[in-house]
């Protein structure tokens, strides 16, 4: 419709077919169908036609005026949207995992948030994936691949995932040698999502093996899981990044140390890399360069 609007205001400018044509580069008959098809739709005759000028009707008058305010206000809004996508304020929408959330994206919001005061941050912190599209959520902050192939990632950090337990727990149970050995220790189950319960997969050089572990506890919470851990109850799987302090500090050692499991990067995904407004773009190089200054670790 906004063309057709275009058009009859060209025409009532132009005041004649040829002009409008010439103007439009239409040839006549072209302007004259066009000018049929839209008194067609509206119900009503726009002009008069002579043979060499073309009157408005009353309608004609009505819809060059109403026309004209549109159009202006239309340009308006596109001058207001383009200056608003290159200035840095308005509302960021982020998204992120509970624990991590917790303890690392809340404070870099905060930093974010002082660099750019106007700025109005809203943080969203849930371990299930949710639809960013869908929740119009600028950008997520998860570990893991999303099943979304509309959205766009940058990785963040390479993190891996190590198999842990206590000294304690480990001197009264005895070290595992193979993940085989899982099958006879109380393992500590984190459930994420829809993952298979209790199914751990590992990988030595070629050599793959999926073992069911005996979950002893479990929670969908990684920070009560990693409690227990820390209580002596058994072995968990936990990411490097929450790991390496209680690696450092002896309150939790590495268990099968050969051999790897699944690492789970940590990206920033965002719907779309076009036309990113300022806030999304600063954000994710913010992001970006916190995460390269830490040397790829959390």
């Amino acid at each position: 419709m906004i063309s057709q609007l275009e058009f009859f205001v060209a025409l009532a400018n132009h005041g004649s077919l040829a002009a409008t044509a010439r103007a439009l580069d239409m040839t006549p008959p072209a302007v004259t169908k066009r000018l049929a098809q839209l008194e067609s739709r509206l119900g009503v005759r726009l002009v008069n036609r002579t043979t060499r000028r073309l009157s408005l009707t009353h309608e004609g008058e009505l819809l060059r005026d109403h026309a004209g305010r549109i159009l202006a206000d239309i340009r308006h809004m596109e001058t207001l949207i383009a200056q608003q996508k290159n200035q840095v304020k308005g509302r960021l929408r982020i998204n992120a995992t509970l624990g991590f959330g917790r303890q690392r994206i809340a404070g870099l919001a905060s930093q974010f948030a002082q660099r750019h005061p106007d700025i109005e941050i809203e943080l969203h912190v849930s371990d299930r994936p949710l639809d960013l599209i869908e929740r119009h959520f600028d950008v997520a902050v998860r570990f893991g691949e999303l099943p979304d192939r509309r959205l766009v990632a940058r990785r963040l950090l390479r993190n891996q995932r190590f198999l842990c337990a206590s000294p304690r727990y480990l001197k009264r149970h005895g070290v595992p040698r193979g993940p085989a050995d899982l099958a006879a220790h109380r393992c500590i189950v984190h459930n994420q999502n829809d993952e298979p319960h209790g199914t751990w997969r590992f990988h030595r050089g070629d050599h793959a093996e999926v073992v069911k572990v005996r979950s002893a506890l479990c929670s969908n919470d990684g920070d009560i899981a990693l409690g227990w851990v820390l209580d002596g109850h058994g072995i968990m799987i936990r990411s490097e990044w929450d790991l390496r302090k209680y690696l450092d500090a002896r309150r939790l050692v590495r268990v099968l140390p050969d051999y790897q499991l699944e690492p789970a990067d940590l990206f920033v995904y965002f719907p779309s890399r076009a036309n990113l407004p300022a806030r999304v773009r600063l954000f994710i190089d913010f992001l970006v360069e916190h995460f390269g200054q830490a040397g790829g670790h959390a």
